[in-house]
C-alpha cells in the first residue's frame, strides 16, 4: 500500500516536471516568478544581514571589554555561516532551495534572539553560541543569489544574481541607519543599546525565511536539475563546460572560488575595523551608522549594472575590475586618519564596490562550470570557503589593528586585491 502510495506520487512529479521540460516559455515564467520571491525575502533579509555588521564588534567590544576581541563577532558569525553554507547547500541539492534557504533564515533568527538575551543578561558564552546562529541567516542571505540562476539562461546568469543582490539594498541600507532608532527602543524596553539592531534582524530573517518556505514553490533547482536531466537523455546538452570532472569546469570553479574568498577576505577585514577606528576618533554611532550604510549600498546597490556588465564584458574582466577597486579602497583607508567623513566613505564605497564585482563575476564562473545535478552542494562549498575567509578576515583584523594599526590592515587589504588580479591572469592561461 505505502508502496503503490509512493509510486503514484512519483508519477505525479514526473508529469509536472515533464511539463517544465518540455516548454521553454513555462521555464522562462517559473524564473521570472523565482526572481520576484527572492527579491521580495532579500529585502527582509538584508536589514538582519546589517545588525551584525554594524554593531557586533561594538557588543563585543563592551562586553569583553578589549579592543582585540572587536573581530570576535563577525569571526563567529561567519564561521556559523561556514557550516550552514554546507548544509543548506546539502538540503538544497536533496530536498530544494525553498527548504535549504528557509531553513538557515529562520535558524538565523534564532541566533538574533540569543544575541539579544545574551546581551541582556551579559552572558559572553550566549553571545558566541548565538552569533554562530546568526550566521545561517547570514548564508541563507548570500545562498538566495543562486536561486535565481537556477533557470536562468548563461546569457541571464550573472543579471539573476545582480537582481537577487540588489534587492537586499533597502533592507540593508536601512538597517545600519536605523542603528540609533532601534538602540533608544532596545532601552525604552530595558535591553542594552548595542543589542537593538538586533530585534530588527530576528524579525527580519525570520520573515525572510516564511517568504521563501511559503512562496518559493515550484522549486527552481528540482526543475532545473529536471530539465539538465532531460536534455541528457535526448542528447540536447551541448554545453561541455557543465559536464562534471570537465578540467575546464575545475578551472572555473577554483578561480570563481578564488575570487569571492579574496574578495571576502579584504572586504571582511577592512570592514569589520572601521566603526572601532571610528571610534577612536570620536565619531558617533549615528556615523558609524551612516558610514556603514553608504558601504552596504555600494555592495549591493551598483548590482544590475554590475550583472550587466559581467554578462556582456565578461566574468574575468569584471573580477579584474574587483580588484583594482579593492586596492583602490585598500591604499584610500590608508589615509583615514583624520576625522574626515568623506575620506571614510569615499574608502567603504570602494570596498563595497570591489566587493560586488568580485562577488557577481565570480558566481557567474561557478554557476557556469556546476552541473545542475551537483551544482547546489558546489556553491554550498564554494560558500563555505567564502565564509571562512570572512570569519579570517573579522578575526585577523581586531589583532592587526591591536598590534600595528589600521593603515597596516588597509595596506595588507590592498595587496591581497593584487594578488586577486593576479590570480585572474593566470586563469586566462591555457
Amino acid at each position: 500500500m505505502i508502496n503503490d502510495s509512493l509510486g503514484i506520487r512519483k508519477s505525479q512529479d514526473s508529469v509536472w516536471l515533464q511539463g517544465y521540460i518540455d516548454s521553454p516559455e513555462k521555464q522562462q515564467q517559473l524564473y521570472k516568478k523565482t526572481l520576484k520571491i527572492v527579491i521580495i525575502s532579500q529585502s527582509f533579509g538584508g536589514a538582519g544581514l546589517a545588525a551584525g555588521i554594524t554593531v557586533g564588534a561594538l557588543l563585543a567590544q563592551d562586553m569583553l571589554g578589549t579592543e582585540s576581541a572587536a573581530g570576535i563577532p563577525n569571526a563567529l558569525l561567519t564561521l556559523g555561516s561556514a557550516g550552514a553554507a554546507l548544509l543548506i547547500g546539502r538540503l538544497s541539492q536533496r530536498f530544494g532551495r525553498r527548504l535549504g534557504l528557509a531553513s538557515g533564515f529562520l535558524t538565523g533568527g534564532l541566533g538574533a534572539i540569543g544575541v539579544i538575551i545574551a546581551a541582556s543578561l551579559t552572558s559572553i558564552v550566549l553571545l558566541f553560541v548565538s552569533l554562530l546562529l546568526y550566521g545561517a541567516g547570514t548564508a541563507s542571505n548570500l545562498q538566495a543569489r543562486y536561486a535565481g540562476t537556477d533557470l536562468a539562461t548563461t546569457k541571464q546568469r550573472a543579471t539573476a544574481v545582480s537582481m537577487a543582490m540588489v534587492s537586499t539594498t533597502l533592507g540593508a541600507v536601512s538597517g545600519p541607519n536605523l542603528v540609533g532608532v532601534m538602540g533608544g527602543f532596545a532601552n525604552t524596553i530595558g535591553v542594552p543599546a548595542l543589542a537593538g539592531p538586533f530585534i530588527l534582524a530576528a524579525f527580519a530573517f525570520i520573515l525572510a525565511g516564511l517568504v521563501l518556505l511559503i512562496l518559493l514553490r515550484p522549486d527552481p533547482l528540482v526543475v532545473s536539475t529536471a530539465i539538465a536531466s532531460g536534455q541528457v537523455k535526448v542528447g540536447m546538452l551541448q554545453d561541455e563546460r557543465n559536464i562534471e570532472g570537465n578540467k575546464s569546469n575545475k578551472r572555473g570553479v577554483m578561480t570563481g572560488a578564488t575570487v569571492m574568498v579574496l574578495t571576502q577576505f579584504v572586504m571582511s577585514s577592512i570592514m569589520t575595523m572601521t566603526p572601532v577606528h571610528m571610534g577612536h576618533h570620536g565619531h558617533s554611532l549615528r556615523e558609524v551608522g551612516l558610514v556603514i550604510g553608504y558601504h552596504i549600498g555600494a555592495m549591493y546597490l551598483p548590482s544590475p549594472l554590475t550583472g550587466l556588465l559581467v554578462d556582456k564584458v565578461g566574468r574575468k574582466a569584471i573580477a579584474v575590475a574587483g580588484g583594482i577597486i579593492l586596492g583602490a579602497s585598500g591604499i584610500l583607508a590608508i589615509f583615514t586618519q583624520s576625522n574626515s567623513m568623506t575620506l571614510l566613505i569615499s574608502a567603504l564605497v570602494l570596498l563595497g564596490l570591489g566587493w560586488n564585482f568580485g562577488l557577481i563575476s565570480g558566481t557567474a564562473l561557478i554557476v557556469d562550470a556546476a552541473h545542475p545535478s551537483v551544482r547546489a552542494k558546489t556553491q554550498g562549498s564554494v560558500d563555505v570557503w567564502l565564509a571562512l575567509s570572512g570569519a579570517a578576515g573579522g578575526g585577523l583584523s581586531g589583532i592587526i589593528v591591536s598590534i600595528y594599526s589600521y593603515e597596516i590592515l588597509s595596506l595588507i587589504g590592498a595587496a591581497l586585491a593584487l594578488l586577486l588580479i593576479l590570480v585572474v591572469v593566470w586563469s586566462r592561461k591555457d
